[in-house]
C-alpha cells in the first residue's frame, strides 16, 4: 500500500503496533462497533495469536469487555493460499459456561483435528497455560546475546565455494572479506551440514577500502548497485508523491540507506559478528523450524538470517537452549510461519528466564549431559547417514530411539538445574521465574542473565571443542 495510506493509518491507530499483521485493524473496528450482548467472528492469520498482531486485536478485545466463545488456534485454509489461519468467534460482554478451543496440527488439510474445553479462553487461544504476560528480562534483552543472521540482500554477494576458493587462491587478500554462508538449510538438511556458499562481506570498510579488493568490488558495483539505485529512485518517487499531499508525512528511506552503502550486504549486522568473532564458536538454531536443533558453529562461518545466533561457547549455555525446557517456552512465545515455530528474540529469548542461583553441581551436570547429546548425534548421523532433519524426524515415530535417552538425560538435568519437581509444568515455573526476575530487576537487584553463572569461577572447563568447522 502506499505510503500515504500507512501514514494515516498509523494515525488514525497511534497505538498499533507498525509490524502487527493488517488484519488485525479489522478485530478492533469490529469490536469497537458491537454494542453489549452483540457477538462477531473473524479469519485472521495465525499472529493474531501471537506478540505484536495478538496485542492489537485479541488482547484489545479481551481487555475491552469482550469473552473469546469459541477459537480456532490454528487450521490450514482451505484455498490456494498456502496459509494457516486463526478463527477467533466472541462477545462483548460475558458468556457462561465452557469455550471450546480447536487446533488442526500437520500439513493434511482433512486431518489433525482436536478440541479442549475451558472456562475462559486466554488472547492466546492456547492450549496450554497463558505466558502472554510473561515480562521483558532487561539483562536478556541488553546482554544475552542474541541475534538474527545475515541478511545479503542481493545474489551478487553469493559466490560458489569453488569460485570463492580459487578467487582467494590467486588473491590471497580476499579471504579477509570472503567468508563461508550457512543457512538453516543447510545446517539441518545436508548431511555434512555445511554452507553451500560464500558470502562478500565488506562490514566495517568504507567504499575506498572494498575498492581495494577490485574484482569483488567490481562485481558489487556492477550488479548490486544498478539494482540498489533503481529502488532508490522508485521510492523517491512514492514519497514526492506522498509529500506533495502532506509535507508534514512520513517517507520511507529504506533503500536509500542501501544506496548510501551499496557495497555492503542489506543487513550485515555488525552487534552479531563482533560478538561471535570474540568467540571460540558460538551456537545457532534454524529461525523458522519444527524441531529445536541447535549447534555450535565456527566463528570463520557468517550466519544467514535464517539462522538465529547465540554468542555463547559454554556447554551448560547449549544444554539450556537445546532443553526441552527452553523448546516449549519457545513454542508458546514465539511467531509461526505457516505450522512452523519462528524463533523471535524479543518474544522468546528476552523473556526466556534463566536458572538464578544453581550450584556448580547441577551446572556441571546440564554441560555433560549437553556434551553426550551432541556426541551420541554425530555418531548416529555418522554411522546412519543422515542429516540432522533426517535424525530428528525419526523422534516423531513410537518406540525407543538412542537419541531420546540422551534427550531426556538432558532434560532432567535441566530441569534439576531450575529447581523442578519431576511432574513440574516447566510453563508455569518459567512465569512465575520470569515475573520474579523481572521484578528484582525493576527494583535494583541484580539478577542472572543467559550462560554460564557468575558464580562458576572455573569457566575454561565449559569450553570442548567441537563444533561446525568451514
Amino acid at each position: 500500500m502506499d505510503r500515504g495510506y500507512i501514514n494515516r493509518l498509523r494515525e488514525r491507530y497511534p497505538d498499533i503496533d507498525g509490524r502487527a499483521d493488517y488484519c488485525v485493524y479489522w478485530f478492533r473496528r469490529a469490536h469497537d462497533h458491537l454494542k453489549p450482548g452483540q457477538r462477531a467472528g473473524l479469519v485472521g492469520t495465525n499472529t493474531i495469536r501471537q506478540n505484536y498482531s495478538r496485542e492489537a486485536s485479541l488482547d484489545y478485545i479481551v481487555a475491552n469487555g469482550g469473552a473469546i466463545t469459541e477459537a480456532g488456534s490454528s487450521m490450514i485454509w482451505p484455498g490456494e493460499a498456502v496459509v494457516h489461519v486463526s478463527i477467533a468467534n466472541w462477545i462483548k460482554g460475558k458468556q457462561k459456561g465452557k469455550k471450546r478451543v480447536y487446533v488442526q496440527e500437520g500439513n493434511d488439510v482433512d486431518k489433525g483435528w482436536r478440541h479442549e474445553d475451558f472456562d475462559t479462553i486466554g488472547a492466546a487461544l492456547s492450549f496450554d497455560i497463558d505466558v502472554t504476560q510473561a515480562k521483558r528480562i532487561e539483562i536478556n534483552a541488553k546482554h544475552g546475546g542474541c541475534f538474527q543472521g545475515q541478511t545479503h540482500g542481493h545474489k551478487a554477494f553469493l559466490m560458489t565455494p569453488g569460485d570463492a576458493k580459487l578467487l582467494i587462491a590467486e588473491q590471497p587478500k580476499c579471504a579477509d572479506v570472503l567468508f563461508p554462508f550457512l543457512t538453516a538449510d543447510d545446517l539441518i538438511g545436508d548431511k555434512y551440514a555445511r554452507p553451500s556458499r560464500y558470502v562478500i562481506d565488506f562490514q566495517g570498510k568504507d567504499q575506498a577500502e572494498a575498492q581495494s579488493y577490485s574484482q569483488l568490488f567490481k562485481r558489487l558495483r556492477t550488479q548490486v548497485l544498478p539494482t540498489r539505485q533503481a529502488a532508490a529512485d522508485k521510492e523517491a518517487k512514492c514519497n514526492k508523491k506522498v509529500l506533495d499531499e502532506d509535507e508534514d508525512a512520513k517517507t520511507n528511506k529504506h533503500h536509500a540507506n542501501f544506496l548510501r552503502r551499496w557495497w555492503l550486504m542489506s543487513y550485515p549486522r555488525e552487534d552479531m559478528t563482533e560478538a561471535i568473532t570474540a568467540l571460540p564458536r558460538f551456537i545457532v538454531c534454524g529461525q523458522v523450524t519444527k524441531r529445536p536443533i541447535f549447534e555450535f558453529i565456527s566463528p570463520k562461518i557468517r550466519p544467514n538470517a535464517a539462522l538465529t545466533v547465540f554468542a555463547h561457547a559454554d556447554d551448560y549455555s547449549f544444554g539450556i537452549l537445546q532443553s526441552a525446557v527452553h523448546w516449549v517456552w519457545f513454542v508458546n512465545r514465539c511467531s509461526t510461519l505457516k505450522s512452523d515455530f519462528r524463533y523471535t528474540s524479543n518474544t522468546v529469548f528476552d523473556t526466556f528466564p534463566w536458572p538464578q542461583e544453581p550450584n556448580a553441581k547441577v551446572v556441571r551436570q546440564v554441560a555433560d549431559a549437553a556434551i553426550a547429546l551432541r556426541k551420541k548425534r554425530d555418531e548416529l548421523r555418522e554411522k546412519h547417514d543422515l542429516s540432522f532433519r533426517e535424525l530428528y524426524r525419526s523422534l516423531d515415530l513410537p518406540g525407543d530411539h538412542p537419541l531420546k535417552v540422551v534427550h531426556a538425560d538432558l532434560d532432567e538435568a535441566v530441569r534439576a538445574v531450575y529447581g523442578m519437581t519431576k511432574n513440574a509444568d516447566p510453563l508455569v515455573h518459567l512465569l512465575n521465574l520470569n515475573l520474579r526476575v523481572a521484578e528484582a530487576e525493576a527494583n535494583g537487584r541484580a539478577v542472572q542473565g543467559p550462560g554460564l553463572p557468575a558464580s562458576i569461577n572455573n569457566r575454561k572447563d565449559y569450553l570442548t571443542r567441537d563444533c561446525l568447522k568451514p
